[in-house]
């Protein structure tokens, strides 16, 4: 089979559907049973994958992902943008037909071809009061695109998949599953691995919670500090908690509850830490707590487990599929109930010990090279359905 899929999400330091793109075209490239495998960067089609020393700078200078975020931000050139760009694209892979193309980020170019495309979850849709307006109409009206285009889609969770299909009446059996992994950098390490890249931070091996991901609403982190405020002060201060991530739309309470757990001595902000770094901050961890609303997949647990940190998350959405009967769960707004977990998952050694094991081993059944499998299978079944 001959395949075509964007190169667009990936943008170095690979996060979320960088990675899940990046990773899974890396395990396509060594699938024999694709023949020919391309790739298209939003207006063209290119013959290799970008580099981490790479800019996004294109013709003469210009820096499209810039000028990408100015259209989004813009009403007017976004809708413009939006309805000009399908020319661009079915002039670009015009001598393509034979191609199936896959979008890995919910979108789909005008293409003759058959057409796959991967949705990671419906928050557009299902938690639009969490994005910025502007990206929701974007999003909205490209992903309705998508819908009317799409020859089968891609979910990274069984959950995604049933949402998917109730929310816009589509054939469950023309949507599949494929779940994610973590990558190989993700996995136990001693404590004087850790040191060195932990004492920039002020922190030392197993002596902190860790929060990795985007400060935003839908995260649930006043939640999570709200619990994390309840459990006796030597505790908080002994293991403070410890937050990792890009500062996120709508976040400047959580910001100030965060600012107010700094000054009592038992919470600090790292801001967004290098892609290096993160999976030593990982390592280091005595616990990794996300107590989300609502995930697609929740790819930081599975880094969390792989890394043979015990987790503490939420029972919501897809994140009882990734963790199994690994993690201590409970409900995203059991603010006691996360209280009682956290002390558990601090003090109870027996079964710190247990989970690292388990979680280390539930991880295991994760793999891009799984992932990029399930994802030919998918190919090869529209493909029969010609």
């Amino acid at each position: 089979m001959k395949v075509i899929i964007s190169i667009d999400p990936i943008r170095f330091p690979l996060t979320g559907i960088g990675r899940y793109t990046y990773e899974l075209i890396r395990h396509l490239k060594k699938n024999d049973a694709i023949a020919d495998l391309a790739y298209f960067s939003g207006r063209r089609v290119v013959n290799e994958l970008p580099m981490a020393n790479q800019t996004s700078a294109g013709v003469e200078g210009v820096d499209f992902s810039t000028l990408k975020r100015w259209v989004q931000r813009n009403p007017v050139a976004s809708e413009a943008y939006r309805q000009f760009l399908p020319f661009i694209q079915r002039h670009a892979l015009k001598n393509y037909a034979d191609y199936l193309y896959h979008g890995p980020n919910f979108y789909l170019p005008a293409t003759p071809g058959l057409k796959v495309a991967t949705f990671h979850d419906l928050s557009p849709f299902t938690w639009a009061h969490c994005h910025p307006p502007e990206r929701v109409r974007f999003m909205q009206k490209e992903i309705g695109r998508t819908l009317k285009t799409a020859d089968a889609l891609i979910t990274d969770s069984e959950y995604t998949r049933k949402e998917l299909a109730e929310y816009f009446s589509w054939p469950l059996e023309r949507i599949h599953t494929v779940p994610l992994a973590s990558s190989p950098e993700f996995f136990p390490r001693a404590a004087h691995e850790v040191q060195p890249v932990l004492a920039e931070y002020g922190l030392e091996p197993g002596e902190y919670s860790l929060y990795v991901g985007t400060i935003e609403p839908r995260k649930n982190l006043i939640t999570l500090l709200d619990a994390y405020s309840r459990l006796p002060v030597n505790l908080r201060q002994r293991w403070p908690l410890i937050l990792a991530g890009y500062k996120g739309w709508q976040s400047d309470a959580i910001h100030a509850r965060i600012h107010q757990a700094e000054r009592e001595g038992w919470a600090k902000y790292l801001g967004f830490t290098p892609a290096e770094h993160l999976p030593l901050l990982y390592s280091g961890a005595r616990l990794f707590v996300f107590p989300s609303h609502y995930e697609g997949f929740g790819l930081p647990v599975l880094e969390a487990m792989s890394s043979g940190v015990p987790v503490v998350c939420s029972n919501s959405s897809s994140l009882p599929e990734v963790v199994g009967d690994v993690a201590l769960m409970t409900a995203p707004d059991d603010v006691a109930g996360f209280t009682d977990l956290l002390r558990r998952g601090l003090e109870d050694d027996n079964w710190r010990s247990q989970a690292s094991a388990q979680g280390i081993d539930r991880a295991a059944l994760f793999s891009w090279a799984g992932c990029a499998q399930a994802t030919t299978d998918v190919y090869r079944s529209v493909l029969q359905h010609l």
